[in-house]
């Protein structure tokens, strides 16, 4: 982002006092007999209240400084970034991510703000717009660190997630080959089909993360005498096979405090 320094002093606020100590009327002579022109407002106390995180004290001083329409150009980004800052540190997403896209209108060169906006665009759940930026920020600045990290986060995310949706439905076995009745209700079914193989997976686990041989060989053993149980107990009164996976896995992702 580019850096800005703060503004103490508009070149209105330097003039007022000489100004208020003419006599009545020779404040209007002073300006050639024309009306007085709209003051720039000072961004300064605007960035002082977003920086101490002071949200009643920033919230007007900014929008005098956003809603004037004589705020210069580097003044207005200024303050909008600043706004976009403080209502995104209290969860006012919206609102941020609206500062912010003003002033990336503004200036789009800004790789910090797309960043930022990035990770409210996470917050509410829009992925495909994050990527977009904090791909928009990594453009301007290769080597922006936040930018890369969330930019390789989401990245990895993205191909879990589709790597959930191709086995969504399937079981850890082929169905194709299924003969057992369990296992038929198991493929017709997307829920089981999914905790049958989130139990796989899980046991697959545990064993990987075994201390040792015998350790490994007895986790395997308690899931098979699991499988033995949940293909004789089917079908017989009162057996509940979601159940019974469910307390399979919860039993399996407790071993390593999962």
């Amino acid at each position: 982002m580019r850096s800005f320094s703060l503004i103490q002093m508009s070149g209105v606020a330097l003039l007022l006092p000489a100004l208020l100590a003419l006599p009545p009327g020779a404040a209007h002579a002073a300006t050639g007999g024309e009306p007085a022109a709209v003051p720039q407002a000072d961004i300064a106390p605007c960035l002082a209240a977003a920086a101490d995180d002071d949200m009643d004290k920033a919230t007007p001083a900014c929008a005098a400084v956003i809603d004037n329409e004589k705020t210069a150009k580097p003044d207005l980004i200024k303050a909008l970034i600043a706004r976009g800052a403080l209502l995104a540190r209290h969860d006012q997403t919206d609102r941020a991510i609206a500062d912010d896209s003003r002033a990336l209108l503004l200036d789009p060169t800004l790789a910090d703000v797309f960043n930022a906006r990035g990770e409210l665009w996470l917050k509410k759940g829009d992925k495909p717009k994050a990527v977009q930026d904090f791909g928009a920020a990594l453009k301007i600045d290769p080597n922006h660190e936040k930018a890369k990290a969330n930019h390789k986060a989401m990245a990895r995310e993205i191909e879990r997630i589709g790597a959930q949706m191709a086995v969504a439905g399937k079981p850890s076995f082929n169905c194709g080959s299924a003969h057992r009745p369990v296992e038929k209700t198991i493929c017709a079914n997307r829920e089981l089909a999914d905790l049958d193989r989130e139990v796989y997976a899980a046991n697959a686990r545990v064993i990987q993360e075994a201390r040792n041989a015998a350790e490994a060989k007895s986790l395997q053993r308690e899931q098979d005498e699991f499988i033995a149980r949940r293909n004789a107990g089917f079908g017989r009164p009162g057996y509940d096979l979601k159940k019974a996976m469910q307390d399979r896995l919860q039993k399996l992702n407790g071993v390593d405090g999962y």
